[in-house]
């Protein structure tokens, strides 16, 4: 097996991470039996195995209350920070809800973490979408602009603690935080600070990516929804100068068997066998949420039944076949924009290996033969299988 460092080498290599399953009920939600543990041991192991196969970031799950399937759930903060001490490379990205949690408290508290691993934590700071979670927790619940504006003014304080000229502080007058030379120490290690994640379909998550994140999370799509989302985040971003900054993460579920048949009888099963109660509930909390967005384009606003059985539309992402199929799939992927796939597995104790060990090394062999770089060739050769 190729050393990892050896691995992942090149300056301009896509990168991969996977869901962290925090969360009790695995990465689908189905009655299919799913070989993945959810308490820290498991996680520890799962981390272990993935930085030393190729994987470079992981990324924690944030549930306050029971949903999706998902009865019990470990904090991410804390779990990010246990998985940070049991490995020696992997990022791990925590997730952060606005609204329980204040910028003065994380900028804290992710500064120390960042010091004490040698700059390894990053955020993903989301707006929101179960309103009976807040509710349940005594928090206000905003209507969509004003969650994703709270979420702007959340990450433009952060950075700015971060990196505030340690003789002025940090000073913020928001509708929603404020800070009068506030001056954090010790600094991140992370240069210039731990990198921010975000996501989203609508207008106004666009927006925040293209201003505030360093990351654009996407839920996975046909190939003209990749490609229309990565633009219109660009030509925001290009207000700002940051048209070349902002880099974009999709998520994709992988299954790989050693026929394509093989992985779609799989992905039939596990839709086949869906726990239709919890979709059902799911579909409609977040297709609430989405409706709510100006251009009616949240998060899951199309999605099908078949599509919420995995989280964030994963199914979508087609990186179900055989190991040379998933390789080429993501190079595609690359060529229009991605630099980054985020990856969830049903039976996570042996298939975290299995990507790492037969699929990572294909596509940095596809790299090195200038594979990813020439969208309409890598339309071409694979673009089928991505459109409606």
């Amino acid at each position: 097996m190729v050393d990892a460092s050896t691995l992942n080498s090149g300056p301009d290599r896509l990168f991969f991470a996977y869901w962290v399953p925090n969360v009790s009920g695995g990465l689908v939600v189905s009655k299919i039996p799913q070989n993945t543990g959810w308490d820290l041991k498991s996680n520890v192991r799962y981390a272990r195995t993935a930085e030393s196969v190729g994987f470079e970031y992981a990324l924690t799950q944030i549930r306050f209350t029971a949903s999706y399937s998902a009865a019990s759930q470990h904090e991410s903060v804390s779990f990010s920070q246990a998985l940070l001490h049991h490995t020696e490379k992997l990022k791990v990205i925590a997730a952060i809800l606005p609204g329980p949690w204040n910028p003065a408290v994380v900028a804290k508290q992710v500064a120390s973490i960042d010091n004490y691993t040698d700059g390894r934590i990053a955020v993903n700071i989301v707006s929101g979408w179960n309103k009976s979670e807040f509710h349940a927790i005594g928090e206000w619940w905003l209507d969509h602009a004003e969650r994703y504006r709270r979420s702007y003014e959340f990450m433009k304080c952060l950075r700015g603690i971060w990196t505030a000229p340690e003789d002025e502080g940090f000073t913020f007058a928001g509708d929603f935080y404020r800070f009068r030379n506030y001056k954090l120490s010790p600094k991140p290690i992370a240069n210039p600070h731990p990198e921010i994640f975000q996501g989203g379909n609508s207008d106004d998550a666009k927006n925040n990516g293209a201003e505030v994140s360093d990351w654009y999370f996407m839920n996975g799509m046909d190939l003209e929804g990749f490609r229309t989302q990565i633009a219109d985040v660009k030509k925001r971003a290009k207000k700002f100068g940051r048209e070349n900054v902002v880099k974009f993460a999709v998520n994709a579920f992988v299954i790989i068997r050693d026929t394509e048949e093989e992985a779609i009888r799989t992905l039939q099963e596990i839709q086949g066998k869906a726990d239709v109660e919890a979709v059902e509930a799911f579909k409609k909390e977040v297709q609430n949420a989405g409706a709510s967005a100006s251009n009616k384009q949240g998060m899951w606003a199309t999605s099908t039944f078949k599509d919420l059985v995995q989280y964030n539309d994963g199914f979508k992402t087609k990186l179900i076949g055989t190991k040379e199929q998933v390789a080429e799939r993501i190079v595609l992927l690359k060529s229009l924009g991605v630099n980054l796939v985020l990856t969830g597995f049903l039976n996570y104790e042996e298939e975290v290996e299995e990507f790492g060990k037969n699929v990572i090394p294909l596509v940095r062999e596809l790299e090195k033969q200038g594979r990813g770089k020439d969208e309409a060739f890598e339309i071409e050769r694979t673009g089928d299988v991505y459109r409606k």
